[in-house]
């Protein structure tokens, strides 16, 4: 393959998965913002589609507590807000996209369960207070917008040309400069 060609497929898929990093990356900061700035805001309902799945043996008083007052409150919000700015500058992309996956099939399962329980056009909570401005989408609307966060990450793991661990070329640089300086 010509050096050309090879230097614009680069430039595409650099282009197509900064695009999915982007969008990944703005809907998880808006919406672990959103929790953030809601003082621990999460929707009484997660922990109820977690309290319904989870066997009863692991339901142990501190886990309840650990799930309902730091795990969903805290833990959830400030990795949707740290995945998400990681995404928009772009440090580590193909590996932050890796940990979203997980993260939104997360988010797909806490819809899909309340859409099966009937509970499809009810609020889902997921913007936290920016759901004033944005809206609240429903159950079923939501499992759409995570179908798309879903392949859109998949987009940024799959067709991103850099390493799993890469810095962005605008801080890797300086590193680069001052190896340079020392020679």
């Amino acid at each position: 393959m010509p050096k050309a060609t090879k230097a614009r497929h680069y430039r595409l898929r650099s282009t197509i998965s900064l695009i999915s990093s982007i969008i990944v990356g703005l809907i998880l900061l808006t919406a672990g913002s959103g929790k953030i700035f809601g003082f621990g805001e999460m929707p009484a309902q997660t922990m109820k589609f977690l309290t319904d799945v989870l066997p009863d043996a692991w339901l142990t008083p501190w886990v309840t507590y650990f799930l309902g007052e730091i795990f969903l409150r805290y833990i959830i919000p400030w990795s949707e807000l740290i995945l998400g700015l990681l995404l928009l500058v772009r440090i580590w992309p193909r590996f932050c996209a890796v940990i979203t996956l997980p993260l939104i099939a997360s988010f797909m399962a806490n819809n899909i369960y309340y859409i099966m329980q009937g509970k499809a056009l009810e609020k889902c909570g997921c913007w936290g207070i920016w759901a004033i401005i944005l809206g609240d989408p429903t159950h079923l609307q939501s499992f759409y917008i995570d179908i798309g966060l879903f392949v859109l990450a998949l987009i940024a793991v799959f067709v991103d040309p850099a390493r799993l661990f890469a810095l962005p070329s605008w801080l890797a640089k300086p590193k680069k400069l001052a190896v340079q300086g020392k020679k």
